[in-house]
């Protein structure tokens, strides 16, 4: 492995400039930053600042034009053919033709996995996300929430030790989403997963992370890693904490300072 033993994710001036018919959209610039295993770390920053594209660069979707990214040791193309990572998208994602739990099953397929083993996991992951008893239901029987945990369940499926979560929760509203908050963290408890995930909200950042990635617009730079204070336990009272807001404070003015007020 690298020389950080415990680095899921080992970023190192890393740049990513897309070329374009405008011009060179320079979308990170040097970016160091690591994530350890068992981390839960959130990116936050205003819309355009590299947060979606970093994790892109971690899935292998995007290569960087400079510096260098491990996961867990190996380039996120070996990542990637290792299927070393689960991605959970903004949107479900699931195919309507198919129920909810031949959608989980579809990387299992790809994978070759026996049809034994394939029900095997289905079934654990149905129980992690709280769909027992839905796997024959189709997408379109679901409320959205119950569809992203679906997609989530499709990303537990094989067992990946890193899931990378860009927005998961952005379009659901904010009863659903707190309750979804809820059962990420107990999720994330149960399975010792490093997450990766994508918000525009503090308050969702701040209440899920160990550690919050501040970033400011483009070059999308990181301008400040919040450690948290918070206890590992976190019920969603905890919000209305000191300790919480105090947090809460310190990366709002992460993002203010971060920004650019002169567009």
């Amino acid at each position: 492995m690298t020389e950080n033993q415990s680095s899921v994710v080992s970023a190192k001036k890393l740049g990513l400039t897309f070329q374009t018919s405008d011009g060179p959209v320079h979308a990170l610039s040097n970016v160091d930053l690591e994530v350890g295993k068992g981390d839960f770390v959130s990116f936050i920053g205003p819309s355009g600042c590299g947060k979606t594209t970093f994790l892109r660069v971690i899935a292998d979707l995007e290569q960087p034009t400079s510096g260098s990214i491990t996961v867990n040791g190996m380039s996120p193309e070996e990542a990637r053919k290792s299927r070393s990572y689960g991605y959970v998208f903004q949107a479900p994602a699931l195919y309507p033709w198919r129920t909810i739990e031949k959608n989980i099953a579809l990387p299992l397929e790809i994978m070759g996995h026996s049809a034994a083993e394939r029900a095997k996991r289905i079934e654990r992951t149905l129980d992690l996300v709280n769909l027992s008893g839905f796997g024959k239901k189709y997408p379109w029987q679901l409320s959205g929430g119950m569809q992203q945990r679906a997609s989530i369940a499709r990303a537990l499926a094989f067992d990946a030790d890193l899931l990378l979560m860009d927005e998961p929760f952005g379009a659901l509203d904010e009863i659903v989403r707190d309750h979804l908050n809820e059962q990420l963290l107990k999720l994330w408890a149960r399975t010792q997963k490093t997450i990766c995930f994508v918000t525009h909200s503090i308050p969702e950042a701040v209440y899920l992370s160990t550690r919050i990635v501040v970033m400011s617009p483009r070059p999308g730079r990181v301008t400040d890693v919040i450690e948290s204070t918070l206890p590992r336990e976190r019920p969603l009272e905890i919000r209305e904490t000191p300790e919480f807001l105090e947090i809460a404070h310190r990366v709002r003015e992460g993002l203010r300072a971060g920004h650019s007020y002169e567009e």
